[in-house]
């Protein structure tokens, strides 16, 4: 099945969840709303963009508004453990927040042709069908950031801790875990708890 045909199966009964939007930081200090614990992504404009961070509140040194930010992996050790961690101080006008907007366009899937963007901020971030990567022969879920949609509504904060797989069903699924789990994993070897989630209700984040 090519992608286009992943987007056609997935439009005609599947809504893809919200996507992710990123929102300058400025903005949502200035409307009251906090950084700490925020999915964040740092860079500039014309550069580039780096993600899988988390922000902290913003401090002020003078006439200057910092952002602390730290590797994910780092964020959960903190949480996890009560102790201080490194984080780099960001200019907040370099610092952009995922936000989840539903007010934002939905993608329908994944197309065939090439999508070009703006590199004046980072782009809106649509779901794609779990299978798309599951399709391919070299395997590419396992540690991707997923979405589950099902009758409960979405459900966030996911890792795969495996490729899709024959449930016992005999349908394909996917083994899953919290993300604070799975970084937990890597800092104690301590396995997390995982469950099974068919993989047509499986997005990438």
């Amino acid at each position: 099945m090519t992608e286009a045909d992943f987007a056609a199966w997935a439009a005609e009964w599947r809504t893809p969840p919200a996507p992710v939007v990123p929102v300058p930081a400025m903005t949502l200090v200035g409307s009251g709303g906090s950084l700490r614990g925020a999915r964040v992504m740092i860079g500039l404009p014309g550069h580039g963009w780096r993600t899988e961070l988390r922000g902290d509140a913003i401090i002020r040194q003078g006439a200057r508004s910092l952002v602390p930010v730290l590797a994910e992996a780092e964020w959960y050790r903190a949480e996890r453990e009560r102790v201080e961690v490194f984080a780099a101080l960001v200019p907040v006008e370099r610092v952009w927040v995922e936000t989840i907007s539903t007010a934002a366009e939905r993608a329908a899937g994944p197309v065939d042709s090439l999508v070009l963007v703006s590199l004046d901020a980072p782009p809106t971030r649509g779901a794609l069908p779990a299978e798309i990567l599951a399709s391919q022969a070299t395997g590419q879920l396992t540690g991707r950031r997923l979405v589950q949609t099902g009758n409960d509504g979405e459900q966030r904060g996911l890792r795969a801790v495996t490729e899709a797989h024959l449930g016992t069903a005999g349908s394909p699924q996917v083994r899953v875990a919290q993300e604070s789990e799975w970084y937990r994993w890597a800092a104690t070897g301590q396995a997390p708890a995982t469950r099974a989630v068919p993989l047509a209700e499986l997005w990438l984040e």
